[in-house]
């Protein structure tokens, strides 16, 4: 099966034969699969090399002249290096563009920790106005992107991810979807991390909820859940961990409840290995998301 990543070109591809707007600006990484998409438009597919703060200032610049620009790059060098233009360029002149990464929390872990992004949209959090999307199959990922490039001129993270689920599920860039009904908590798996959840609720007593649209975060489904169920809330995220716990505890502020954020640990795994290592040392493989789930929820989950 192909990857996220490789849809990117291809979609974007299509989008720049169907809209003048569109404009795509690469700072290296990518460039070869855009080979074609810059032979026929030469003046709408631009690669500013390995400068990054460059990338998003262009970017910005094509915004105010009224493009909608898509940048990609690895995460850390699209959300973190370049953070000050992100922040300046396009939100304090009021422009929008489509932030498209690659490689994740640790997609590639022969790259090192400089190629390794679990922070990114926690950083996001701290701007205003971000839809974040995070699929979790390269359908989806399709699908979004093309939600994400038809955006007006909304600011819009797209991470894509190596890591999928086998089966592709409908995807709207709107919110969140119930796939599993229950009465003891409400489970939110983010993006790729849905068949490990499923895997590890099964015969549990809970609502699992899919997103793949993390911001807005959607505190009506949320609530909606809640309410169907014991207010307990498992948040199993793709990148660092709690970074939606204090969302979901603004979303059930008026009802008492309890938040586990599950997700990368801060803690920097040096011996670099292979995604499959650290996956299982975050605790995302279904043994382990089941053990710290019960653990929290207790005897009264299952079914």
């Amino acid at each position: 099966m192909d990857t996220m990543r490789d849809r990117l070109a291809p979609t974007v591809s299509r989008l720049l034969d169907e809209d003048p707007r569109v404009a795509v600006v690469l700072a290296e990484i990518g460039k070869d699969g855009f080979a074609e998409a810059l032979r026929r438009h030469p003046g709408r597919v631009l690669n500013v090399g390995i400068r990054e703060q460059l990338l998003v200032g262009v970017g910005a610049g094509l915004a105010l002249t009224g493009m909608r620009p898509v940048l990609h790059t690895f995460a850390s060098f699209l959300v973190e290096r370049p953070f000050e233009q992100v922040k300046l360029d396009l939100g304090h002149q009021g422009v929008g563009a489509v932030l498209v990464s690659a490689a994740a929390s640790y997609d590639w872990p022969a790259g090192g920790y400089t190629h390794m992004a679990p922070g990114d949209v926690a950083l996001l959090d701290t701007l205003d106005g971000w839809t974040v999307h995070v699929p979790g199959h390269p359908d989806e990922a399709e699908t979004l992107l093309r939600h994400a490039v038809a955006a007006g001129d909304d600011k819009v993270y797209v991470r894509l991810s190596t890591q999928s689920n086998a089966q592709a599920r409908p995807v709207d860039g709107q919110g969140f979807r119930p796939v599993r009904e229950g009465r003891s908590a409400v489970v939110v798996a983010v993006g790729p991390l849905l068949e490990p959840v499923l895997a590890a609720t099964e015969g549990l007593d809970v609502t699992v909820l899919y997103a793949t649209t993390v911001r807005p975060f959607d505190a009506a489904a949320l609530r909606r859940a809640a309410a169907a169920a014991r207010a307990d809330v498992v948040l199993v995220e793709p990148y660092l961990a709690g970074t939606s716990v204090g969302a979901a505890n603004d979303a059930l502020a008026d009802v008492p409840h309890r938040v586990l954020g599950l997700g990368v640990g801060r803690a920097e795994l040096r011996r670099y290995g292979t995604v499959a290592e650290h996956t299982a040392a975050h605790g995302f493989d279904a043994r382990s998301l089941r053990e710290r789930i019960s653990g929290f929820l207790g005897g009264g989950a299952t079914a």
